[in-house]
């Protein structure tokens, strides 16, 4: 009897390879067309500046060389910018007479040219033209955002998250991450404060916000918060711990779980008597404590209920303690929100926090 065999894949493998090789074949082709159209450029800029000297300044060379420091990838700057200067210097040469505002431009020029190789220098450490790697930041910066988007919820629930970052920059060191069940039956919320503010926390917060996404999907929710202390403490960092709240809630009953690592309690108002109150639960900080427990506090949201998950740049100034600061926010809460949850969070959110720090929250509520 013949034995069946697994179907072998050196056609998919091949053309996996082909395709690869077809897509950087493209990119070095686009590369060179680059290289080729600044280069006629200065040639063209070089041989007007000897045939009309009265009329072709030499200042025009600056077009090519800002063109340069946007377009072309660190392997190819630093010798474009050379080649700049020893036609600027041709140039120079074939004048009949330099003045002293000349000179003052070749000089000018030659400063310019010597921050561009250093720019160069340093983004060879990215391997990627400027305009390339600022694309490719603000690709990661909307993945975060895109890790945060709350998933469209039934009836009669409402969720909005809001962030603010310190100083108004695009990077925070806040972030939230959002995963629904496969069976759409409960949904979990992790709103996180990675050490330090603003671009400094950036980068920790873009690898912290995908891991812990991926952690949040495929773990039970009381495992995530013990393996998002293990990942953090298997990086290493010098500031390597972070804060965060994790919210499970069941869609159908209004259950919910609430697990903390050293971070500001959950508030829950109660709609039948109108008062909110903490939902208080102890955990340290992630990437501090090897085998870290966190315990959780367990509730229900009826109708009419609302919960607030927030991070200490909204509730903690330095001049007001964390408990001072959970009072004004619930005040807040109670005057913004009365009547009118729609929006409530990105209201909060502008009306509390210092504008130096920080700022994440989000609002669930149960109509």
């Amino acid at each position: 009897m013949t034995a069946l065999r697994e179907p072998s894949r050196p056609a998919r493998t091949s053309g996996i390879r082909t395709t690869w090789r077809s897509t950087l074949r493209r990119s070095s082709v686009r590369e060179n067309w680059v290289v080729l159209s600044l280069a006629m450029l200065v040639v063209v800029l070089t041989a007007a500046m000897i045939v009309w000297p009265g009329t072709m300044p030499i200042s025009a060379l600056v077009l090519p060389l800002t063109l340069a420091s946007l377009t072309l990838p660190p392997r190819q700057l630093p010798w474009f910018v050379v080649f700049v200067l020893l036609l600027l210097m041709v140039s120079l040469l074939s004048m009949p007479r330099v003045t002293v505002r000349t000179v003052l431009t070749v000089l000018i020029l030659f400063v310019l040219s010597f921050i561009i190789l250093l720019t160069s220098f340093r983004r060879s450490r990215l391997g990627v033209a400027g305009v390339l790697g600022e694309s490719m930041l603000v690709d990661l910066r909307d993945r975060i955002l895109g890790q945060g988007v709350i998933p469209q919820l039934p009836e009669p629930w409402y969720v909005e998250s809001a962030l603010r970052s310190a100083g108004g920059t695009p990077f925070a060191g806040d972030f939230v991450v959002t995963s629904m069940s496969s069976t759409g039956e409960h949904l979990d919320i992790v709103v996180v404060d990675v050490s330090g503010k603003g671009e400094q926390a950036g980068t920790r917060a873009l690898l912290l916000s995908g891991a812990f996404g991926g952690l949040l999907t495929a773990l039970a929710p009381a495992d995530f918060l013990p393996a998002a202390n293990d990942y953090l403490l298997r990086q290493d960092w010098e500031e390597g711990f972070a804060t965060a709240i994790h919210l499970t809630l069941e869609l159908a009953t209004g259950a919910f779980e609430i697990r903390t690592a050293g971070h500001p309690p959950a508030v829950h108002l109660a709609a039948g008597s109108g008062r909110w109150t903490t939902r208080d639960t102890e955990g340290p900080i992630l990437g501090l404590i090897p085998g870290a427990e966190f315990p959780c506090v367990a509730g229900a949201a009826g109708h009419g209920d609302a919960l607030l998950l927030y991070t200490d740049g909204m509730v903690e100034t330095a001049t007001r303690d964390i408990g001072l600061g959970i009072d004004r926010m619930v005040g807040q809460a109670e005057r913004l929100l009365r009547g009118r949850f729609e929006g409530g969070a990105a209201r909060l959110v502008d009306a509390l926090g210092s504008h130096q720090d920080d700022r994440a929250l989000v609002l669930v509520h149960r109509r």
